[in-house]
């Protein structure tokens, strides 16, 4: 198999696990259903993954890859602490919004803890950025003296919940402009607002 057929295959599979993951959910979709939507053999999908579980965890993987680069990396070149917090909201919110299918199948069916570890090293990164744009909100004078870390794990847990809220009641979701409004006049110091 050349590289171009075996990249297009790849994405076939991926493509066509997304679409069943969501449709059915993890316990719902067998690996032979995943081979026929893709339109490939179910000995040619096994060539790229061992199992459902291999497929399940390279598809967080992606998604979590695709947060960071959608979501956190671009927050690093926003030069105003408050105006990457809004961004970091607007962003992930959205995030969240557009993949619902994939996080109600991750956390209904699989469980929060099924690829933890993934997990633990990208809320890692994510923590990082965060306690970052804080301190330079606090070095700017922009924001109040505070642990920046804490702060990022604050923000990170209200965006945890937003998250659970988009797989157990959508209809009850948090206005953007709300929660930004909140975080900020808590962060932003009397002379800045």
């Amino acid at each position: 198999m050349n590289r171009r057929s075996g990249h297009e295959s790849r994405e076939k599979i991926i493509k066509a696990a997304i679409k069943l993951f969501s449709q059915s959910g993890y316990n719902g979709t067998t690996m032979r259903m995943i081979a026929k939507e893709a339109g490939i053999s179910i000995g040619g999908l096994y060539l790229y993954f061992k199992n459902k579980e291999e497929l399940s965890l390279y598809l967080m993987k992606e998604k979590l890859n695709e947060f960071y680069s959608k979501v956190l990396l671009p927050l690093k070149d926003v030069q105003i602490p408050s105006q990457a917090l809004k961004e970091y909201f607007t962003r992930a919110l959205e995030f969240a919004k557009e993949n619902r299918e994939l996080i109600i199948m991750h956390g209904k069916q699989q469980g929060f803890t099924f690829g933890i570890e993934i997990k633990k090293e990208f809320f890692k990164k994510e923590r990082e950025i965060l306690t970052e744009i804080i301190k330079r909100g606090i070095e700017a004078k922009e924001f109040n003296e505070i642990e920046p870390e804490e702060v990022a794990k604050l923000l990170m847990n209200i965006l945890g919940g937003y998250v659970l809220s988009v797989v157990v009641e959508p209809e009850n979701l948090f206005k953007l402009e709300v929660c930004i409004e909140v975080i900020l006049k808590g962060l932003l110091k009397r002379s800045n607002l």
